[in-house]
């Protein structure tokens, strides 16, 4: 049996009644927490350009975009929520996959069943759950070099699962539709040095791609077979040297869904130890902002490669979520991280800009493979005085997950940013829709709450 072949058949063969409860609630979780950060993508700058785009990739109203009266042919609402849903790096992840499984898998599972109908919030959930599973599995090489953006390439593939459990896909078809997603993976991490508004342009591709992958498979046209093992698989090319066999020795032992982190803060995960460390030891100690000499954090070489770029005179809100020194001194001067801080005026604050200078990001040579902890975390005062942290979890993951008060109020936020300004009191409806979404006859109903 091919990977691809095992991969679907995990696919294929799980119902509603295989997942544990903690996959489900999970699932129900880091949904909502979907559906709100890609609502506030849709009032982000520059998101109505890729809205524009789109609209000029042929006619039809099969799907919603997420906080718009927007509606377009599912292929195309696939890529436009699924770039929503990163473009303000606040989409939930899965840490040791370094994968944003559900930018990914959502907007590409609510595109597929808002045109077919009558897909059921047992079947939805299901089919998140086992896309995340999909895109996890390929993400967990913790030997892997990063030159490919992982949240697209292997996302891409968790899309797929989750499209075609939607659409009924035995085994065989859905392997095939793995190929055909095969034929269409990219991804670099390119953007993500330079801090480009690229990024979520990937993810959003992969969620097209993966509508468009399923549509071929419908209309049966084969697939590759050796599609990750192959001498020019997806492993050789993507992930060399990556060993597969345990992490689809778990499948169906483990779900990942049930190990997604939330993202309390919008900005890349590799900032929020340092954001976290620093809120916490300004709350120990009550230090103000102007009495900080230096800020010293120790970490690994991936938090040096994905986040330690230097502050710059003039960034890009792009550049600036993944700029640790920026963002730590944000946190230190406003007492957190939001959505607000990435605008032009609060990114050229001169005494943001004069806090990060003293932060300094150091790499822990004993650290080994791509991990983001433990860190190690040293404020030196004015005064003479250093207070020290060891940062062994972050905020947001499954060992300090946020409370369920955070997590609704992070959805609010998020909803309160919409392009359209959707009514508060939707935002109530959405939650008590996800909720009980397993009694859902029809999760049309849940993306039409999300829309004027």
């Amino acid at each position: 049996m091919t990977v691809a072949e095992r991969l679907a058949q995990h696919v294929a063969e799980t119902r509603f009644e295989t997942l544990p409860p903690a996959a489900v609630d999970a699932a129900k979780t880091f949904l909502l927490d979907t559906l709100g950060v890609a609502t506030a993508g849709s009032g982000t700058p520059g998101s109505d350009a890729v809205r524009a785009a789109a609209e000029g990739w042929g006619s039809g109203t099969e799907a919603r975009v997420l906080g718009t009266a927007l509606r377009l042919p599912a292929p195309a609402a696939a890529f436009v929520n699924a770039h929503h849903a990163h473009c303000q790096e606040f989409d939930c992840l899965h840490e040791p996959a370094v994968v944003h499984a559900l930018s990914t898998v959502m907007p590409a599972a609510l595109a597929w069943a808002e045109r077919m109908g009558g897909i059921t919030g047992r079947d939805f959930l299901t089919a998140l759950a086992l896309g995340v599973d999909v895109a996890v599995t390929l993400g967990l090489n913790p030997r892997g070099r990063w030159q490919f953006f992982r949240p697209g390439t292997a996302g891409a593939f968790g899309a797929v699962a989750a499209v075609g459990k939607l659409a009924g896909f035995n085994a065989a078809r859905l392997a095939d539709a793995f190929g055909l997603a095969y034929a269409q993976v990219s991804g670099t991490m390119q953007p993500h040095g330079e801090g480009k508004p690229l990024l979520p342009l990937q993810i959003g591709f992969s969620a097209r791609n993966a509508v468009v992958a399923a549509d071929l498979a419908r209309a049966d046209l084969a697939g590759t077979r050796e599609t990750f093992e192959g001498k020019h698989g997806y492993i050789a090319l993507f992930e060399p040297g990556f060993d597969l066999a345990p992490a689809l020795a778990e499948l169906g032992r483990v779900w990942r869904i049930a190990e997604l982190s939330h993202k309390p803060f919008p900005s890349g995960r590799a900032t929020h130890g340092l954001i976290d460390g620093l809120l916490r030891l300004k709350a120990a100690h009550g230090f103000a902002a102007e009495e900080v000499e230096q800020v010293l954090l120790l970490a690994s070489p991936l938090i040096a490669q994905l986040v330690g770029r230097p502050p710059l005179a003039e960034m890009s809100a792009s550049y600036a979520r993944l700029c640790a020194r920026y963002v730590g001194a944000v946190a230190l001067l406003r007492g957190g991280v939001g959505l607000d801080d990435f605008g032009p005026e609060a990114m050229r604050d001169p005494a943001a800009r004069s806090l990060a200078a003293k932060i300094v990001i150091a790499i822990d040579e004993q650290a080994r493979g791509n991990v983001l902890l433990p860190q190690e975390l040293a404020i030196r005062l004015k005064n003479g005085t250093v207070h020290r942290l060891h940062i062994a979890n972050t905020l947001g993951s499954p060992d300090r997950p946020l409370d369920r008060e955070r997590q609704l109020a992070k959805f609010r936020v998020c909803w309160a940013k919409s392009a359209a300004r959707l009514p508060a009191e939707a935002a109530d409806r959405v939650i008590a829709a996800v909720e009980r979404i397993e009694t859902l006859e029809d999760v049309r109903a849940l993306a039409r709450l999300a829309a004027p």
